[in-house]
């Protein structure tokens, strides 16, 4: 059975995928088909929520600094890419089937028996199907799903997806060639894989690359001197086997990455600067900052091409999760795709001297640090994050429970809610004057004149809108308003040409 504190995280979980559903972050996709598989759309609010995640990085990385540059790849790139990269050949996970149940997991995922003791499971998988027990390979795991140790063997899949670009069909002329041919299963795989081949691209399975293939250009267009980076939002794809905790681990998703281009030798005081950076943002937007930690690869956790690495972890409802990565690259990505294009994708500094020589002048390919960041997780553990539920007594005297996104207001899809006490007496005119002033300034604000008051309140604290205006009949006596706090629930009266600019303080923390 499940521990308490499994229950309360699992609790906790299902009522954030509740809330986003039921206040427009996050819908299951194709929901009136039955929905896809680790597919979701963002709705209204979602999409504020992903795109201010967003906005924020990329201001910190880019607006706030003279040498990060920003780029907006394709998708699809040249199959050359990813066969330089590595992830062709590599890019896959261990594939295994559950004989019992027909479930499909990955090997190095699954959960730990002890090799030769005998396992317990249900004959399908099912509540009420017949109970057997097999013995434990030496490999050691069993199915997650029905806890089965009868697995078909392990088999390599590759994560990325694959289609054709241009308008023939390779298909086509094969089915010809193959009509009437009595040929092994193994011959007709391998005249199909030849066949697709030819027109096969991917869909990125990171947004990295680019940033690699595309260092020549961004640093002589833009005329960048080493040290400088390159920072890119953008989808990527994997098929993944496994698709856990929501949106947290799904087939298409988003990321926030940038590639830092250094000088051979600086690349640890550059992981250093990075890696504290970046702790330092997720900190200025969460309310739990020591839900937030740094953890150090282990020598034999580094990929081949990395000298070290951290990752950003968050304490999610159900345990630590990776939010995201820095890590040191080496300079393993530019001399594979310049050797791979012959095109030297490297830099030369005039104004040092070559270590090599001793004379002036120093050509090198340049070292990289990679922070990348999760905007899909990011979502999620912002959520996690904000979620909270406040116990209080209404005016009545009964308990009440009131839910709350306690989200920064930078963050928050609307920066403020403008709620007339009733639909008549000039109040809902004055309320769209001051939405219309909000909006002209780029604040993105809620004008809400639907049911109570309370009702309402209730409704923007559950979204997380930091602050409510109130018009009402002294609102056109006195021209002040009441602003409401999401936070605390305390409520002051401001003059209503003070609203804009106190809200706008409060966004900028100088409250």
């Amino acid at each position: 059975m499940a521990s308490q504190a499994e229950q309360t995280q699992g609790d906790t979980m299902g009522k954030i995928v509740s809330l986003c559903k039921r206040r427009g972050f996050i819908f299951q996709s194709s929901e009136i088909y039955g929905g896809l598989k680790s597919c979701y759309d963002y709705g209204p609010l979602g999409a504020e929520l992903k795109r201010n995640i967003a906005a924020e990085w990329w201001r910190s990385m880019v607006y706030e600094r003279d040498n990060i540059v920003g780029l907006d790849a394709s998708i699809m790139m040249h199959p050359q890419v990813w066969q330089t990269s590595g992830h062709l050949a590599g890019f896959s996970d261990p594939l295994v089937d559950c004989l019992n149940c027909k479930e499909r997991f990955r090997a190095d995922k699954a959960p730990r028996a002890e090799p030769g003791s005998h396992a317990v499971f249900a004959t399908g998988g099912k509540a009420g199907g017949q109970k057997q027990s097999a013995t434990v390979t030496a490999k050691g795991y069993v199915c997650p799903n029905c806890g089965s140790p009868v697995l078909s063997d392990e088999r390599q899949f590759n994560l990325m997806f694959r289609t054709a670009l241009g308008p023939v069909d390779p298909l086509a002329d094969l089915t010809k060639e193959l009509a009437g041919q009595a040929l092994s299963a193994e011959k007709i795989r391998e005249m199909i894989e030849e066949a697709v081949r030819k027109t096969a691209v991917y869909l990125r399975p990171e947004t990295a690359q680019a940033m690699f293939v595309q260092f020549l250009n961004v640093q002589q267009s833009m005329a960048m001197k080493v040290p400088f980076g390159i920072a890119q939002v953008g989808k990527s794809f994997r098929n993944e086997i496994v698709t856990e905790h929501f949106i947290f681990r799904s087939c298409e998703f988003e990321q926030m990455e940038m590639e830092f281009f250094c000088e051979p030798g600086s690349q640890k005081e550059w992981l250093e600067y990075w890696r504290k950076e970046r702790m330092a943002w997720y900190h200025r937007f969460a309310n739990s900052k020591d839900a937030f930690r740094l953890r150090q690869h282990a020598a034999d956790e580094l990929a081949h091409y990395s000298d070290d690495c951290y990752d950003i972890e968050y304490l999610y409802p159900w345990g630590w999760g990776e939010l995201e990565g820095i890590a040191s690259r080496t300079d393993f990505d530019l001399t594979r795709h310049a050797e791979a294009s012959g095109v030297k994708l490297s830099y030369f500094d005039q104004q040092k001297n070559d270590p090599a020589t001793g004379k002036p002048g120093w050509r090198y390919i340049p070292y990289v640090i990679e922070p990348a960041a999760g905007l899909t997780r990011s979502v999620l553990c912002f959520l996690a994050d904000a979620y909270a539920e406040e116990t209080g007594v209404d005016a009545d005297g009964a308990t009440k429970t009131r839910v709350l996104l306690k989200l920064h207001p930078r963050l928050a899809p609307y920066k403020a809610a403008i709620l007339p006490l009733v639909k008549k007496d000039g109040q809902p005119e004055m309320a769209m004057d001051l939405v219309a002033q909000m909006r002209k300034l780029g604040l993105n604000v809620s004008y809400d004149d639907k049911q109570s008051i309370g009702k309402r309140y209730a409704r923007h604290d559950e979204i997380g809108t930091p602050y409510c205006l109130t018009i009402d009949n002294d609102s056109l006596k006195d021209q002040t308003v009441t602003i409401r706090d999401r936070d605390t629930a305390k409520q002051e009266r401001i003059a209503v040409a003070e609203a804009i600019a106190v809200v706008q303080r409060r966004l900028d923390g100088d409250v």
